[in-house]
C-alpha cells in the first residue's frame, strides 16, 4: 500500500520534538546529547532519519530505540539491507556495509536481534508532523524524490532511502525548494557540519566515522 510509506505525527501531545542523525550503533553518543538538553522520555519525542544499526558499537541497543515510546524513526537503507538480509537475499551487501556484527551474535542474540530488525520492517519511509509554531516538517532518510510534497503521494521506497541525486546535484551549487512543506530533513549522505540547501536539512554528520552526532531541537 503507497500509504504505508508515509506517516503523521501528532506534535500536540509533545513537550519538545527533537531530531537525531544516522546513530549506526553510536548509542552512547545519543545518550550523552539527550542528557545534555534535558530529553523527558515521559513528554518529549526523540525522530531518527533512519541508519540506526551497522558499523558502529552498540547496534542492537540503537535497535531496542524502536520498543521505546518516546522514539520514533524512518526507514533507511541499512534497515532495509538487515530485513533484506534476514530473508536471506543479498546478505552479502549487507556485510559490505557493516552487518557483520549480527553474525558475530550467538543464536540467541541473533534471534533477538532478528525481532528487531523484523520490526523495523514495519517503519514508514517518510514521516510528515506540523509543529505547534505551523512549521510543516518532512523527515525521509535519503530523499524525497518530487519537486512537490503531497501526503501519500505514490513514491518508490528504494529512491526515498538510497538516492543522492539531489543531495550531489545540491552541493554542485544547483538546488531549489521542495514545495508542500516547510522544511525537509535528511541523513544518508555524511557531511562536516548541518548543510541546508533552500528548504531542505542534512543532518548526518558522520558520528560513526569520526564526526559527530546532530540533535535539533524541532519544538
Amino acid at each position: 500500500m503507497i500509504s504505508a510509506l508515509y506517516q503523521r505525527i501528532d506534535c500536540s501531545i509533545y513537550r519538545h520534538i527533537y531530531i537525531v542523525g544516522d546513530l549506526h550503533g553510536c548509542l552512547s553518543l545519543l545518550e550523552e546529547k539527550l542528557a545534555k538538553v534535558a530529553f523527558d522520555p515521559h513528554r518529549d519525542l526523540l525522530l531518527s532519519v533512519g541508519d540506526l544499526a551497522d558499523r558502529g558499537p552498540d547496534s542492537v541497543g540503537c535497535l531496542k530505540l524502536l520498543n521505546e515510546s518516546w522514539f520514533t524513526c524512518v526507514r533507511g537503507n541499512h534497515e532495509q539491507m538487515a530485513i533484506d538480509a534476514i530473508h536471506e537475499e543479498n546478505i552479502s551487501r549487507w556485510l559490505r556495509n557493516g552487518g557483520d556484527w549480527f553474525y558475530a551474535l550467538d543464536q540467541e542474540q541473533q534471534e533477538q536481534a532478528k525481532a528487531l530488525i523484523l520490526q523495523a520492517d514495519k517503519l514508514p519511509h517518510i514521516l510528515e508532523l506540523t509543529t505547534r509554531a505551523g512549521r510543516h516538517i518532512v523527515v525521509a532518510h535519503a530523499d524525497y524524490p518530487s519537486g512537490e510534497y503531497v501526503f501519500g503521494k505514490p513514491m518508490d521506497g528504494y529512491e526515498v532511502i538510497w538516492n543522492r541525486d539531489r543531495v550531489n546535484y545540491a552541493l554542485a551549487g544547483r538546488f531549489q525548494s521542495i514545495t508542500g512543506a516547510d522544511e525537509f530533513y535528511f541523513g544518508h549522505t555524511p557531511v562536516e557540519s548541518v548543510m541546508q540547501f533552500a528548504n531542505q536539512f542534512y543532518i548526518d554528520t558522520g558520528a560513526v566515522f569520526g564526526g559527530y552526532l546532530t540533535l535539533r531541537q524541532l519544538q
